[in-house]
């Protein structure tokens, strides 16, 4: 796909719902090991793309390790709702065949992807793989791992494993991956969520005009 074919990236949530939830999360009534906003963003984008839902107690206490302190039910009900909202609006982009827009400029600079907030992101992608990682690699292990490898490599979080070294390491292959980000989410959905097309049924033989079936030659 050209430059001039792909679709601009759409967001998610306005700026200013952004900005509420980067303000809640970064505050002290969130335990201190919570995912960020771009934490939370790249984990929500990996519950829209994952195999199965996951019930909303379930991601919702992973994503803030353990309850929050909200100040009443309106501001639980404004956060929860955007976080949900945030996962939904995801998969109706997805859906369409769109591309999600992330939080933050698509390049390394000359630093190691988890200093960055690409790394961020792709860890906390890569922490709602974890939460239901046997849905992700039971059907087929294999393209599991390719597709995840982008995220995986991106994230820091396997740098120690030897065959993730020289990987990491081409700083090229990682640059190019951070400017595909968006097309890698969409192929993921494609893979978990869009099921393959089956055969359309070839059409039945028309009879010749003017004979029925049980018509004799003369």
């Amino acid at each position: 796909m050209s430059d001039a074919e792909a679709p601009i990236p759409q967001p998610l949530l306005e700026d200013e719902e952004l900005d509420l939830l980067d303000d809640f999360l970064d505050s002290e009534r969130v335990d201190a090991d919570a995912l960020d906003l771009i934490g939370a963003h790249g984990f929500l984008m990996a519950l829209a793309v994952a195999p199965r839902d996951m019930p909303a107690a379930a991601w919702i206490a992973e994503l803030f390790h353990g309850e929050p302190t909200f100040a009443d039910d309106a501001e639980r009900e404004m956060i929860l709702g955007l976080l949900e909202r945030l996962r939904r609006n995801a998969i109706e982009v997805l859906e369409a065949g769109g591309l999600p827009e992330l939080p933050f400029e698509l390049e390394l600079g000359d630093s190691a992807p988890e200093e960055t907030p690409v790394g961020d992101w792709c860890a906390g992608f890569m922490e709602g793989v974890f939460l239901d990682e046997a849905a992700w690699f039971t059907d087929d292990e294999e393209a599991a791992a390719t597709l995840l490898l982008p995220f995986m490599l991106l994230s820091g979080l396997f740098d120690d494993e030897p065959d993730m070294a020289e990987l990491s390491g081409d700083t090229t292959r990682l640059e190019g991956l951070v400017t595909q980000l968006p097309e890698l989410v969409l192929d993921l959905y494609l893979h978990y969520r869009v099921p393959p097309e089956t055969p359309k049924p070839k059409p039945r033989r028309k009879q010749p005009a003017g004979r029925s079936k049980g018509s004799r030659k003369p």
